[in-house]
């Protein structure tokens, strides 16, 4: 038997940090000892975890519970990772974060396994998720990106209301309660009723910039040129909130440097890992992936797959995802499971490979 890790899962309680629990068990991964940590509020609630019940625990740094965790997975909000990671590391534990506090920070590596897993090699304690649409689009334009170069994406996204979190997941079922009762539909997570409508517009707190963009739509700008390694890659990302519970679709367009046929941008996508193309137009049943396929699901699918008429390097792709499997929990798992095969989770009391 190999090394076993004490891992803590922080934001346990929430739709990110349940779907981690389960992905840590079904996939095995050697946990030794399971901490779920959150807010006050949680303390005392229960979860199964490999036949057991376990307690929540608070979250503080001024007790011992960071003490002895070799791991932890974190899904609990930007503000809650900024006051607690740091801590964390300094510890010598490795914390995977899903927010968006430590993504662009220069040392801090961000992360998708199949895309740039050599950027964990020299992490200082932390590890940044990254957002949940620039997952799943790296994911799919990865093969592409190595065969032929990117010079631009333009990408808009069709984002489900559990991006959100729980109450906008509630927020969108009361709604269409409501509506089928003849009810005023209720509103206070989006800025405009989601029942029936799309908004452009993902982020309530300062959302729009100086540009006209979102926060939301930077993250996936300057996300993608970092994961990447590439800023040279011009990205313009159009993310939009859609009346879905679970899976975020987009339509990304791509210019490449070299020239790439739709037979072989399939023909890489069909060999990467993670990827499921459903792209059969000529059929009865005329295939491609939607919201449903991908929820609970978790492989990225891409399907109509299709060159640009417009310019003569372009190619279009349709990638959909379930947002809290591949876009954060699963994500987070799979570099846990790097981190451990490659020896790089030191332990409590350890130095990290950057700080060594």
């Amino acid at each position: 038997m190999g090394r076993e890790y004490r891992v803590g899962i922080v934001g346990a309680t929430g739709a990110v940090g349940q779907t981690m629990l389960e992905i840590v068990e079904r996939r095995q991964f050697p946990v030794k000892s399971l901490k779920l940590l959150a807010s006050s509020r949680s303390v005392g609630r229960k979860f199964r975890f490999r036949g057991e019940e376990i307690a929540v625990q608070e979250l503080s740094t001024e007790n011992d519970v960071l003490d002895d965790l070799d791991l932890i997975l974190s899904s609990a909000g930007g503000k809650i990772s900024k006051w607690f990671a740091p801590v964390a590391a300094e510890k010598g534990c490795v914390v995977v974060d899903n927010t968006s506090a430590f993504r662009m920070v220069p040392d801090v590596p961000l992360v998708v396994p199949e895309v740039n897993p050599h950027a964990l090699d020299h992490h200082k304690g932390i590890i940044a998720n990254p957002n949940c649409s620039t997952i799943q689009m790296v994911h799919a334009l990865k093969p592409i990106y190595d065969a032929v170069g990117i010079k631009r994406i333009v990408v808009s996204t069709y984002q489900a209301a559990s991006g959100a979190g729980g109450r906008a997941i509630a927020e969108l079922e009361e709604q269409a309660r409501a509506w089928a009762a003849g009810r005023e539909l209720p509103r206070s997570i989006f800025p405009k009723q989601i029942l029936f409508n799309v908004i452009p517009q993902i982020g309530q707190s300062s959302p729009f910039q100086e540009n006209g963009y979102t926060d939301e739509e930077m993250k996936m700008v300057n996300e993608t040129r970092k994961i990447l390694e590439d800023d040279s890659i011009r990205v313009s990302a159009t993310t939009v909130r859609v009346p879905v519970f679970y899976g975020h679709s987009e339509a990304v367009n791509v210019e490449t440097k070299k020239k790439i046929t739709a037979a072989e941008a399939k023909a890489l996508l069909q060999e990467f890992p993670g990827i499921i193309v459903v792209d059969d137009l000529e059929g009865q049943d005329r295939r491609y992936p939607v919201a449903l396929d991908a929820a609970g699901v978790d492989e990225t699918f891409v399907g109509r797959i299709r060159e640009d008429i417009s310019t003569e390097n372009g190619l279009v792709l349709w990638i959909v995802a379930d947002n809290i499997r591949k876009g954060a929990a699963l994500n987070a798992v799979q570099i846990a499971e790097i981190m451990a095969k490659k020896n790089l989770i030191p332990g409590a009391g350890g130095k990290h490979p950057g700080n060594a």
